[in-house]
């Protein structure tokens, strides 16, 4: 599994079981490490996760993913956006441990489900989770968390709106890499511009070590916080069928195949994660920008990363400066990413061509949407249903209830 036929540094394109000299893989490598940095580690300091830990299980679960589709998907595993606010109610309900068990019961849920696409093909899923359906979860989910990006960037508004306009600015002007990277420098300058206005509290970036292992904590399982979880499983689905779809056309290369690995991959990695107290884990379309820049597919430059990120995660003074960003900034980065999760949703919407014009398809985004951003709740005993999971249920029910009852009319007629 580990060899790569070597190919000449002027070539034109660079196949996955293919691989350039290892001083540019490992060039390579590091600019994977960049791309993925910015989005990463946001998620474990939005959540209180520790970074160093989300960053180990990141490039472990990398690795399980290399491993488990055979080194034939190119992929970086990061932390997935889609758990933010299933973590945040859990861990203030019955707290951190209880949010790592909801995300091992959320792995665990992804490796079942990859495992019948391995066996039976995804036809079953587009029937049960058509794009409508999944567009508005994914949608509601991005939109969902407003109010949170709302109150990070009222606690430092100028770092804040800083922040917003250096990762439009960076987008809107560069191309190529640099553009790629507008989440990380954004974050990066509205860093420093904290720490110049005395923003940041540097006390535990001083007393850190260089070097240490990450701190770990073990999960506990409630049946209270597991419906919060259960929408996050849509999101990863679309997300990993969307990445190996993305691979497959970039690299010329039939991936269908391996599509239910890739999805058992990333659930082992959420598993690996949720017990050790990471972040769960989702393949990165940053990654996915650094390779239509490079035209470099090579899965040799994914391993190297994964280390880059192992060994970077043993340094504690590294997750002590991620950990004092302040809230202006990560304000600032947030209104852009949360609502870019929502505008995944209206992508797949775009993308497979739902037309609106169907009764059915705009009852099923339209409830499910207010039901989400609204933030809905409904306790039944110990069990707590929030907008997500509510705007999750209404997406299924609307769309499989009306097209029943379509059904049935025409059988009547």
């Amino acid at each position: 599994m580990l060899t790569w036929n070597p190919v000449p540094a002027d070539a034109a394109v660079v196949a996955p079981d293919e691989r350039l000299s290892w001083p540019r893989t490992l060039g390579i490598g590091a600019q994977h490490v960049v791309a993925m940095f910015g989005a990463t580690f946001l998620v474990p300091v939005l959540t209180g996760f520790p970074p160093s830990t989300t960053l180990l299980f990141s490039g472990v679960g990398t690795i399980a993913f290399l491993i488990i589709t055979g080194n034939k998907v190119p992929s970086y595993l990061g932390s997935s956006f889609a758990v933010i606010a299933p973590v945040t109610a859990a861990v203030g309900s019955h707290g951190t441990g209880s949010a790592l068990g909801g995300l091992v019961v959320l792995g665990a849920v992804l490796v079942v489900i990859g495992g019948v696409v391995h066996v039976i093909g995804t036809h079953w899923l587009d029937a049960v989770l058509p794009p409508v359906v999944t567009g508005a979860i994914v949608a509601l989910i991005g939109f969902n968390l407003a109010p949170a990006a709302k109150t990070n960037f009222e606690k430092g508004p100028v770092v804040g709106l800083v922040t917003l306009v250096l990762m439009v600015a960076v987008l809107a002007f560069f191309r190529g890499l640099i553009g790629r990277l507008a989440i990380f420098l954004a974050v990066v300058i509205g860093y420093l511009l904290a720490l110049a206005m005395g923003d940041v509290d540097t006390a535990a970036i001083t007393s850190a070590s260089w070097i240490g292992l990450p701190d770990f904590e073990t999960p506990t399982f409630h049946l209270s916080v597991l419906p919060l979880f259960l929408p996050a499983v849509i999101a990863l689905v679309a997300e990993n069928i969307g990445h190996v779809k993305s691979v497959a056309q970039m690299t010329d290369r039939d991936l269908d195949p391996v599509t239910g690995r890739a999805l058992m991959a990333d659930g082992v990695a959420t598993v690996f994660a949720g017990a050790g107290g990471g972040s769960a884990t989702t393949t990165y379309a940053e990654n996915i920008g650094v390779m239509a820049a490079t035209r470099v597919y090579s899965t040799a430059a994914y391993w190297v990363a994964a280390a880059v990120a192992v060994a970077l995660s043993l340094c504690p003074k590294v997750g002590a400066v991620i950990s004092a960003i302040p809230p202006g900034v990560l304000g600032g980065a947030t209104v852009v990413l949360y609502g870019l999760v929502g505008i995944l949703g209206v992508r797949i919407w775009l993308t497979n061509h739902v037309d609106f014009s169907k009764p059915i398809n705009q009852m099923t985004a339209a409830i499910p949407l207010i039901i989400g951003i609204a933030d809905f709740t409904w306790q039944i005993g110990d069990l707590t249903f929030t907008g997500i999971s509510l705007g999750a249920i209404a997406a299924l029910a609307v769309y499989h209830g009306m097209r029943a009852l379509t059904l049935a009319r025409g059988a009547v007629g």
